[in-house]
């Protein structure tokens, strides 16, 4: 049984990073699962850090970006799932390729959420343990215009 109050469109949750982090670091939404979510993230020059590695923003952002666009999945009508903690452990270097990120739930409730990320190499290493909390809160409606 499907944990998602509303499916996962891939084609659609990429289309809306248009113009955010999301696209400017690479990544992309690559499959869902009936428990989780993947994405991928390139290393590359705009995720290296100075020293020509993967950079632990760069891990964390994906982290955070798979553990959002889950919960958010994952709510009621009407609330909207955002952060309030991200714990970010990095286990290994990565120096070139690609990292695959995947989000899984480890409490889906009314008012939080925290969800699993573990992030891994071309090589299936696991490079990054991630934990995001999120709370839920209300959907707030645009402002009218005037």
């Amino acid at each position: 049984m499907a944990i998602w109050r509303h499916p996962p469109d891939l084609a659609a949750l990429n289309a809306d990073a248009r113009g955010t982090l999301v696209e400017t670091l690479g990544m992309r939404l690559t499959e869902a699962g009936e428990d989780f979510i993947s994405g991928t993230l390139p290393v590359d020059a705009r995720t290296f850090q100075p020293f020509g590695l993967l950079h632990g923003g760069a891990s964390a952002a994906l982290a955070e970006t798979l553990g959002s666009v889950a919960a958010n999945l994952c709510c009621a009508p009407g609330t909207r799932a955002v952060g309030l903690e991200l714990n970010a452990n990095h286990l290994r270097a990565v120096r070139e390729g690609r990292v695959t990120g995947t989000a899984r739930p480890l409490h889906i409730g009314r008012a939080t959420q925290v969800w699993d990320i573990r992030i891994h190499d071309a090589q299936g290493r696991l490079s990054c343990a991630a934990r995001l909390t999120c709370a839920v809160v209300p959907e707030r409606q645009p402002a009218a215009a005037g």
